[in-house]
């Protein structure tokens, strides 16, 4: 005689909440194929684009002009926060088409919305994971020192996580409404580059300026992915604060998303 729990076992994976997730996995799976099948290169341009702006950088900052911002070796310090800016950057622009690029699929297969939105953060991050052997690499040349905090790199990864997700529900369903909303994030994401510690730390910043690094989640975050380098970027109440950011985003994103995803259908 098969007993209640036997019976959930069973039915388990054939429920709506494992079919969302086997049809997240799927997607990122179909969305990473689809990037890299007819590149020569394949995973390697995941990594090419952030490296090369790091080295960039490292070299105007470290051989042409004289540097007062981030610590040394500067590579590793670039590095580590510019591979998950890839990621930000990536996922949030790439969400603004989450609805508009696979039109046919949103409104014929049965499927949780949010995953259109979610599968962009999982491949991105997946990226990022692919990314890290480059960090790994330029910290060993280098001889770049770890400490222990090195453990809080993957709270890193789960808050740079929950932003995207969170910025991604509320753009993917606006884009739908207001077309030049793309473009408009666009240009944020470029004034954001230069507005987040990535060529130089929180602690960099002039008095007159601090208050950006506090209201900027990613200051925060990019200290998490530091600290395992650069003990002297933990800060924190500023973690704190990002950490606080990030739940308001996410919390914001799905009402945004749950009262226009309806919206959304009818106007694709």
């Amino acid at each position: 005689m098969t007993s209640p729990a036997d019976t959930r076992r069973h039915r388990a994976p054939g429920s709506p909440r494992a079919s969302a997730w086997r049809s997240l996995r799927l997607l990122t799976v179909r969305d990473l194929k689809v990037r890299y099948a007819t590149s020569v290169l394949g995973y390697f341009w995941s990594i090419l684009d952030p490296l090369l702006m790091s080295l960039i950088y490292w070299f105007i900052f470290s051989q042409l002009l004289p540097r007062s911002l981030g610590e040394e070796p500067y590579i590793v310090f670039l590095l580590t926060a510019m591979l998950p800016w890839v990621w930000f950057n990536g996922a949030v622009g790439d969400s603004t088409r989450a609805f508009l690029r696979d039109v046919k699929l949103v409104r014929s297969v049965a499927l949780p919305r949010w995953i259109w939105v979610a599968r962009i953060v999982c491949a991105k991050g997946i990226e990022f994971l692919l990314s890290l052997p480059v960090l790994v690499l330029f910290a060993l040349i280098n001889g770049a020192s770890v400490n222990w905090y090195i453990v809080l790199f993957p709270l890193g990864i789960i808050l740079m996580g929950a932003l995207i997700l969170g910025v991604g529900l509320i753009l993917a369903p606006l884009v739908v409404f207001f077309r030049d909303l793309e473009r408009a994030a666009k240009l944020v994401l470029r004034v954001l580059f230069y507005a987040s510690p990535v060529i130089y730390g929180a602690s960099d910043l002039p008095a007159v300026v601090a208050p950006l690094a506090w209201a900027n989640p990613l200051s925060g975050i990019f200290a998490l992915f530091r600290a395992g380098f650069f003990p002297d970027q933990l800060n924190w109440a500023l973690i704190g604060v990002s950490s606080a950011i990030t739940a308001v985003t996410l919390l914001v994103g799905i009402l945004v998303f749950r009262r226009s995803v309806g919206g959304v259908l009818k106007e694709l």
